[in-house]
């Protein structure tokens, strides 16, 4: 769903790359490692083609590095996990250009409870993820909430001293009961600590039946994850996760859905939240083509910004909800920790 030919004529400019490590990668004590890999294969196809892409790792370098039709890519973190327990990889993975990290994701782990996961071991941030927090907000880290439970949420909104976002979140309000989904509470909440809850386009996300079966396959997923790393340990055989999930999903298609589904939600999110604190989170390579028709692929923009100009949107407006919010709130970020560096020099 995203390539250089389909973003330029998709009119997209910047992306976020998504370093992805999954529960199992976790487990098998392969995160950070996995998590390197995909930050060197980014950095490689940078260099082999500076002449289309470019690596953005401040909001105040966007007119300068797009010159000359270049899509800059942003890297965000899909899960805390590579961090292990060490806070010193915050920092490391800062350097190698990490500007957001979603802290948990389909499962709990050192720093978060998942809202996919049945077993709230931490009640929300456990200690050691709410240092994380912490150091996330010192160095300019954005943090990001999408993926946790309701209580994780709240956590880091009463820890965070900056604005915070939901990279790819749609709204509760279209899937009763769909934790992964945002809650108007915590929507509003978001908004009001400055920050942006971007909208994801997955069907899952913004059709009913789908979120009910997404949920259910992470609960039958995490059970699985979990027996087989016992099996590992006892010896016993394994079950094949791959096949369990094409398994599940082709006993469980994904229903066509419009884009007017994405649409409403961003009615829906505006009306509630207001047009400050409303985005994009597309997740098109997160959810495997299970998007919604005419909204297939990063080539498809114009077809949003169509749709947006037909709910009544100006151009400010919708230049706002395609990465103008984001880009303050990240700008808003980057320069409290530049503040609270200056401070603490000062004061050495």
């Amino acid at each position: 769903e995203f390539d250089y030919s389909s973003a330029y004529s998709g009119g997209l400019n910047v992306a976020f790359m998504s370093i992805y490590t999954s529960a199992s990668d976790d487990q098998q004590g392969k995160a950070k490692q996995n998590a390197h890999i995909q930050i060197d294969s980014i950095e490689a196809l940078i260099a082999r083609h500076p002449d289309k892409f470019g690596l953005l790792t401040s909001p105040k370098d966007i007119e300068t590095l797009t010159a000359g039709n270049r899509i800059l890519l942003a890297l965000g973190m899909e899960n805390g996990a590579p961090i292990e327990d060490d806070i010193n990889q915050v920092g490391k993975f800062f350097k190698r250009g990490i500007r957001y990290i979603t802290l948990a994701h389909s499962a709990s782990n050192r720093i978060s409870d998942s809202s996919y996961d049945p077993q709230r071991q931490w009640s929300g941030l456990s200690p050691f993820g709410k240092n994380v927090v912490s150091e996330m907000n010192r160095i300019g880290m954005i943090v990001d909430v999408s993926h946790l439970s309701d209580k994780a949420v709240q956590d880091v909104l009463l820890l965070s001293k900056v604005p915070v976002i939901a990279s790819h979140s749609a709204f509760r309000h279209f899937t009763p009961g769909f934790e992964r989904n945002i809650s108007d509470e915590l929507a509003l909440a978001i908004a009001a600590k400055g920050g942006v809850i971007q909208i994801s386009f997955g069907i899952p996300f913004i059709n009913r039946k789908s979120a009910d079966d997404l949920q259910t396959f992470f609960k039958e997923k995490a059970a699985i994850t979990k027996r087989n790393q016992i099996a590992s340990v006892s010896g016993t055989e394994l079950i094949d996760e791959k096949l369990f999930d094409k398994n599940w999903w082709d006993k469980h298609p994904i229903p066509v859905t419009p884009i007017d589904a994405v649409l409403n939600q961003f009615d829906y999110a505006i009306k509630l939240v207001g047009i400050d604190h409303v985005g994009i989170g597309s997740d098109f390579d997160g959810v495997q083509g299970a998007l919604p028709e005419g909204l297939k692929s990063v080539a498809d923009y114009p077809n949003l910004v169509a749709g947006l100009q037909s709910r009544g949107y100006n151009d400010e407006q919708i230049t706002k909800l395609l990465g103008g919010n984001f880009i303050r709130v990240w700008t808003e970020i980057e320069s409290g920790a530049e503040k609270a560096s200056f401070v603490s020099s000062s004061v050495m």
